[in-house]
């Protein structure tokens, strides 16, 4: 194939759709944006069809995750009952209709769950990225420290902006996670069965405009509840609706490891009793009925391997490398700027890959079994080992970002280059 040929090829655009499935961030359902519903923008009492009045299906929503119900709302509008003049289209999408009092409405809202979608859905690819792990890996941890450094850092490296998708959600985080973390330098609680944990929904979206958004939900499962009806259900829509994976392992779950690490550490009593799955059998668990049904019965699902609390593996250094090297990148933090490094991710996912296959080759080779397309990352999000449930000094993420950096690759949002 001749240079110019070659360059011909790849610059030409992949023909665009009209439009694209929505997947609720909220409830992960996937449907077409003609199968959306309205929220109206007034009430009437002399009309029993505009009054206010409970809306079942986000109360149940609401309900799913100890939230107050709502009592009040506007009604729900189908658009099968508005004419089709006054239906309106942006980009060939379904964005708002007017009502029979000449009222406009443009609260899209999922048909399954009522809550409002964003005003990006089906105009741009419904890109999900996902948290997913056992219970007591940390995801919470993690998922603070990633928007935090997103929002403070990496997005500003990549010509972007990093934005919860409402008020409700920034102040949350901000309360309940941010602040207690970074500014207090407290520990988060781990995610009880019986506290269904609502998602976080941010918005990575670019300063490029042809760039569309990539929307972040964390949905923190906890461990417990994966024998939960309720919460398989809804946790098998989000991993199948994901169009990238994080998920976490933390080295406490390796048992090979878990005895190394008490040994160099010290034996204190009850500290290393272990309430760890094995992550075999996490993968095995939230993801065989999903991965099952796929074609091949594995899944294209770009999927990130992240190994947590990499501060702990300090204990683990040898010269020789046989678990990780004492000059291994994986303990210095590294910022990617524009692309991301080929060779900084090459060098990490070589030496993770090489390191889980080692000490969890159960583990690894199920991996390879399940899923096509994996990148293997150790991260850790306060930057040290805390001390009784407190973090000493100034939290100090190392390559948090990474993982997240590299679906963007894998998702063609960035692209990747050699060398810094």
């Amino acid at each position: 194939m001749s240079f110019f040929s070659r360059f011909m090829k790849k610059n030409q655009p992949a023909a665009r759709p009209l439009y694209y499935d929505i997947v609720c961030p909220f409830c992960f359902t996937r449907f077409e944006p003609e199968q959306v519903v309205f929220r109206a923008m007034h009430s009437r009492e002399d009309d029993e069809n505009y009054a206010l009045g409970e809306d079942d299906l986000l109360n149940k929503y609401r309900e799913r995750f100890g939230l107050d119900t709502v009592d009040d709302m506007e009604a729900v509008l189908q658009p099968a009952d508005i004419p089709e003049e006054y239906h309106h289209y942006t980009d060939h999408v379904l964005t708002g209709l007017t009502d029979r009092y000449g009222v406009m409405t443009r609260r899209r809202l999922c048909p399954s769950c009522h809550n409002e979608l964003p005003v990006t859905a089906g105009k741009v690819p419904s890109n999900i990225i996902s948290i997913i792990g056992a219970s007591q890996v940390g995801k919470s941890v993690y998922m603070t420290s990633l928007i935090h450094t997103l929002q403070h850092t990496t997005a500003g490296h990549f010509d972007a902006a990093c934005m919860p998708l409402n008020a409700e959600i920034s102040r949350k985080f901000r309360t309940l996670y941010e602040e207690p973390l970074f500014e207090r330098g407290d520990l988060l609680a781990s995610t009880q069965k019986e506290k269904m944990q609502e998602p976080f929904i941010f918005q990575f979206v670019f300063k490029d405009e042809s760039k569309p958004p990539l929307t972040l939900v964390f949905f923190d499962v906890a461990g417990e509840g994966m024998v939960d009806q309720d919460y398989l259900g809804l946790h098998g829509q989000h991993i199948k609706n994901s169009a990238g994976i994080l998920f976490m392992v933390d080295p406490l779950q390796i048992r090979s490891v878990r005895e190394k690490i008490r040994i160099n550490f010290g034996d204190r009593p009850g500290e290393w009793v272990s309430q760890y799955d094995e992550p075999r059998d996490v993968v095995l668990t939230m993801f065989g009925d999903f991965i099952a049904y796929q074609e091949k019965s594995k899944t294209e699902i770009p999927t990130a391997v992240v190994l947590a609390k990499s501060d702990m593996l300090h204990s683990l250094k040898d010269e020789d490398g046989d678990y990780i090297k004492s000059n291994s990148n994986v303990f210095n933090n590294y910022v990617h700027r524009k692309t991301l490094n080929l060779d900084e991710f090459h060098n990490i996912d070589g030496e993770i890959r090489r390191f889980i296959e080692k000490v969890d080759r159960p583990f690894k080779d199920t991996m390879d079994v399940y899923f096509a397309n994996t990148g293997y990352f150790a991260v850790s999000a306060l930057g040290s080992n805390p001390v009784n449930q407190k973090v000493e000094g100034v939290v100090s993420p190392i390559r948090v970002d990474e993982p997240f950096i590299w679906l963007l690759h894998k998702l063609n949002y960035i692209e990747g280059s050699d060398g810094p």
